[in-house]
């Protein structure tokens, strides 16, 4: 009995070593994501567009020596089950770095917590300006502010468009309503006159009154801050009310993904939109992305995914200069972060109000013949923008 107990006593110490040795030779690490609810594709899309990043940095050996292994958790796209993911993950998973969510609400709701807890947090694609306006220390955010989304778009109406008036469409969540702030500030410095600026609520399925209204005013240019669905609804229902402006144009998000063109159809043609990123981005290792993106999936992904693919990449960089993996020495090092991934330049700044922001030239894109193309700068295009676009009578 003895010899059996001493033999039980053994085979269970090795087990528990294997184990150790198992997570010793491992990088655990949990997103949240939305994977259920409106918000599903964007989560979808940065899902597997961080998996092919993990996949590929493990085939080199993984991060000093140890392989990714992601897991995923579903916020539902609800900013408070968000919070209470990230509280678990660092409270009782001693999750030591946080990436993700998807929304600029969730974003907000993460960045408060990881900064109470001081636990590094890399945003996304959380866009509302406030996040990286609160003197957090330990929130860096890739991606542009929503005041910067629009820059490269601002430059193609003052080049090319020269409106003298804009209506201003914008769904009410944080990122729609800062995006439709940001461009009426915007606008109203190049001279614009803002005739219509309306809220509505995500989920509508009619938006003939708002447009009712739009049409009277005659506006030069109708600017929308949409997810997809009610991006692609907005344009057909333009399209069936044939309100005709000098350009339809979009602020990123729903407009600047393909299943925008795919809902939409013809309704889709001529429409341009502000993007943070594109299949035919000049950046070292983007056009890969963008073609194993398209090979596993069935179509090149937004700007939404290279944000994703590119913030594990971030993560590598970091945690290769970081002293150790404790949250103060990752704090550090991506402090200390400069360099250029799939997505673009990543640099983290304190400047214009912000703390630990990267910044960057935003793109613009418009749909030709069924396609998104880059059209602005010009030296970022793929394709020559069509402006004139016709009105929808004239339109074949």
């Amino acid at each position: 009995m003895k010899r059996l107990s001493m033999l039980m006593i053994m085979m269970f110490t090795v087990g528990i070593l294997a184990g150790n040795l198992f997570a010793d030779d491992t990088l655990e690490l949990s997103i949240p994501l939305p994977l259920t609810g409106s918000q599903a594709k964007f989560g979808e899309m940065e899902k597997y567009s961080y998996i092919i990043a993990a996949d590929e940095i493990n085939a080199r050996g993984g991060i000093k020596g140890k392989k990714i292994v992601l897991s995923f958790e579903d916020g539902q796209g609800k900013p408070e089950v968000s919070r209470s993911i990230v509280e678990k993950l660092i409270d009782v998973d001693k999750q030591q770095v946080i990436i993700g969510d998807y929304s600029s609400a969730c974003s907000k709701a993460i960045a408060a917590v990881a900064n109470e807890r001081k636990v590094p947090y890399l945003v996304v694609t959380g866009a509302d300006d406030a996040i990286t306006q609160q003197n957090y220390d330990y929130v860096f955010r890739m991606n542009p502010s929503n005041a910067y989304y629009a820059a490269g778009l601002i430059s193609f109406l003052k080049q090319v468009v020269k409106p003298v008036s804009i209506a201003i469409l914008y769904e009410s969540s944080d990122f729609g309503t800062s995006g439709a702030n940001d461009m009426e500030k915007q606008a109203l410095e190049m001279g614009m006159k803002v005739l219509v600026k309306e809220k509505y609520e995500k989920g509508a399925v009619d938006f003939k009154p708002i447009l009712t209204r739009v049409k009277a005013e005659k506006p030069d240019v109708i600017y929308m801050v949409s997810y997809v669905m009610d991006a692609s609804l907005l344009m057909k229902q333009l399209k069936e009310l044939r309100i005709d402006a000098k350009l339809f144009a979009g602020g990123a998000a729903g407009f600047a993904i393909p299943e925008f063109v795919n809902n939409a159809k013809d309704a889709a043609e001529y429409v341009v939109t502000a993007t943070l990123w594109s299949p035919q981005a000049k950046y070292p290792g983007a056009k890969e992305f963008a073609e194993k993106y398209k090979s596993k999936y069935g179509d090149y992904p937004s700007y939404h995914g290279a944000e994703a693919y590119s913030a594990i990449y971030i993560l590598e960089d970091v945690l290769k200069r970081a002293k150790t993996w404790n949250a103060e020495d990752i704090r550090a090092a991506m402090k200390a972060t400069d360099m250029v991934t799939a997505f673009g330049p990543i640099k983290f700044e304190d400047k214009a109000g912000y703390q630990n922001q990267n910044f960057m030239d935003t793109l613009v894109m418009q749909v030709i013949k069924g396609n998104h193309e880059t059209i602005w700068p010009e030296s970022y295009a793929s394709a020559k923008y069509l402006f004139p676009i016709p009105s929808w009578r004239s339109r074949k």
